[in-house]
């Protein structure tokens, strides 16, 4: 049976990819809902003190760009370079995303090494050559199969279309070279029974078995009807199907047949991130890929549902495209990242509304996060001159919140670093800062500071620091999800000077104790979420 990412034989690294995204056009919500989740998941895994390598890309072959760079008179390379520099990178640096790698399908170091592993497999014998014809969507980059395509209505009446992207495929005959993928279904169905977790969710999975249960067609893995693509290097009057391309960026970007003791160390993934929109590419064709050429597959195959606007899938084809700064401009980066993850349960579809992220941002980040660190920084600031006081009359409440904090760290390190549900984790934080908050309200410091006696001093104290050590906590544990707001709070605390730097802080730490030392000194700063500007136009 093949190892899987899971299984890794004395690798190190905390391996999570994206897909490579078409540069067909600018980024969408749901190029980005995908990214984010990707950098969420490995600045968790750094901060438990794994060693972790988070890739992301552009795929720039295939028919779909061609016919994009024609449509605005230059080359695939010139559309795909303009794209890559001025939307793609820029939108990450601006989200904040912390990759190790941006690889590109245009790049000597992928193009070289895809043709060399089809050469390998060509060389085994499982290439040959034949012909095809059949109902291709160049939008899928996918030969479809009849089952799959859908009846036209309107202008489009008469003809079939792709479920996908609803516009007519194109029936082509070409004359292509065969990957054997047909002689893999039993094989494939003994792994996916051996490691029942490597398609999610379950719903994916089943999908998939189902599909394949069904009997497998050997896939063609070559274009002979236009050339950009990688040549195949035995023929060059084909090109390399985009999708075998596409995918061997996993293997080509950590140093498949360049770097070895990279390559050793790193592949396979541990995670491929993905919508489930290309759940058979990555969950049938690439582990049949790599069980042709005997090498380990990945551990977990994740598709994301898909993000609804007005019932529809988001997509720039159907007009329900928006982009990330759209959103970024009016709530702020670290919201943006909060919402999508906070509000749709990952593997599910999803609904996005202005009115919804209105309403959660007020609720959950201003009034309930935001107002907590102010409080808590103003009433330091007042009793005790700005210098965290020393805890010294703790008694239930504080053990009930001591709790709290180390039943959060525990369900939220579960959720978000095991299980990918990031709803779930978001969720056991933001239900710590509600306890948080009604320990305070149950406390009133307020009214203890009324109290002039050395044991009302010493409550007031224990109470502050209960709240203060609180948000150390709540700093660490959000850092990966909003970490320029978890940097305010830290640096509010006084954390940096006292602790060190917030990216060292251990995930599995944050749970513990009286880390915040007394005598800290917490400061107001700004305020963590503003009130929100009215909707602009």
């Amino acid at each position: 049976m093949a190892a899987t990412g899971s299984e890794k034989q004395g690798a190190t690294a905390y391996y999570v990819s994206t897909p490579i995204y078409y540069v067909n056009d600018a980024p969408h919500l749901g190029h980005a809902y995908t990214t984010v989740a990707g950098d969420v998941l490995t600045r968790w895994h750094r901060q438990r003190g794994e060693k972790v390598w988070y890739l992301t890309g552009t795929d720039e072959h295939g028919q779909k760009i061609m016919r994009t760079a024609e449509a605005n008179d230059v080359t695939p390379q010139a559309w795909a370079d303009k794209l890559v520099e001025e939307a793609w990178k820029p939108l990450w640096e601006h989200l904040n995303i912390a990759n190790d790698d941006f690889i590109r399908t245009t790049e000597k170091r992928h193009t070289d090494r895809v043709q060399e592993f089809v050469q390998d497999l060509y060389d085994k014998g499982e290439i040959y050559k034949g012909g095809y014809e059949g109902p291709y969507c160049v939008g899928c980059e996918e030969y479809k199969l009849p089952g799959d395509l859908i009846d036209g209505e309107g202008e489009f009446a008469g003809q079939k279309l792709c479920p996908i992207h609803k516009k007519p495929v194109e029936l082509l005959k070409e004359e292509n070279y065969f990957f054997k993928l047909s002689e893999y279904g039993p094989k494939l169905l003994e792994f996916y029974a051996a490691n029942p977790d490597f398609i999610q969710p379950e719903s994916a999975r089943n999908e998939v078995v189902n599909f394949v249960e069904q009997g497998l067609q050997d896939l063609s893995i070559s274009r002979s009807t236009f050339d950009w693509g990688v040549p195949v290097p035995w023929d060059d009057k084909h090109v390399i199907y985009v999708w075998v391309d596409a995918l061997l960026n996993y293997a080509t970007a950590v140093g498949y047949g360049a770097n070895q003791e990279k390559f050793d160390g790193t592949f396979p993934a541990n995670v491929h991130l993905i919508g489930k929109d290309i759940l058979r590419f990555h969950s049938v064709i690439w582990p049949a890929m790599l069980m042709a050429q005997g090498l380990p597959l990945p551990g977990k195959v994740v598709a994301n549902g898909w993000l609804m606007v007005g019932g529809e899938k988001m997509s720039k084809s159907n007009l329900t495209g928006i982009k990330p700064q759209d959103l970024t401009s009016h709530f702020g980066v670290d919201a943006y990242r909060w919402y999508f993850l906070r509000a749709i349960s990952y593997g599910s579809d999803g609904s996005f509304s202005w009115e919804d992220f209105s309403a959660r941002y007020t609720s959950e980040l201003a009034n309930d996060y935001g107002n907590l660190a102010s409080r808590v920084a103003a009433m330091v600031g007042k009793y005790f001159g700005g210098a965290l006081p020393q805890d010294t009359a703790a008694g239930d409440a504080e053990q009930a919140v001591r709790d709290g904090l180390a039943k959060a760290v525990a369900t939220a390190d579960r959720k978000i670093g095991e299980e990918l549900d990031f709803q779930g984790g978001i969720l056991a934080i933001f239900d710590f800062v509600k306890q948080v908050n009604g320990y305070i309200t149950e406390q009133e410091p307020w009214k203890v500071a009324k109290d002039t006696t050395p044991e009302g001093q010493a409550r007031l104290a224990t109470i502050l620091y209960t709240a203060a050590e609180s948000l150390r906590g709540v700093a660490v544990l959000l850092n990966s999800v909003m970490p320029e707001t978890s940097q305010k709070l830290w640096e509010s605390l006084g954390a940096e000077e006292s602790l060190g730097a917030l990216a060292d802080q251990k995930v599995q730490d944050a749970g513990a104790w009286g880390i915040l030392p007394a005598g800290a000194t917490v400061t107001k700063g700004a305020v963590l979420f503003p009130r929100l500007e009215e909707k602009p136009a």
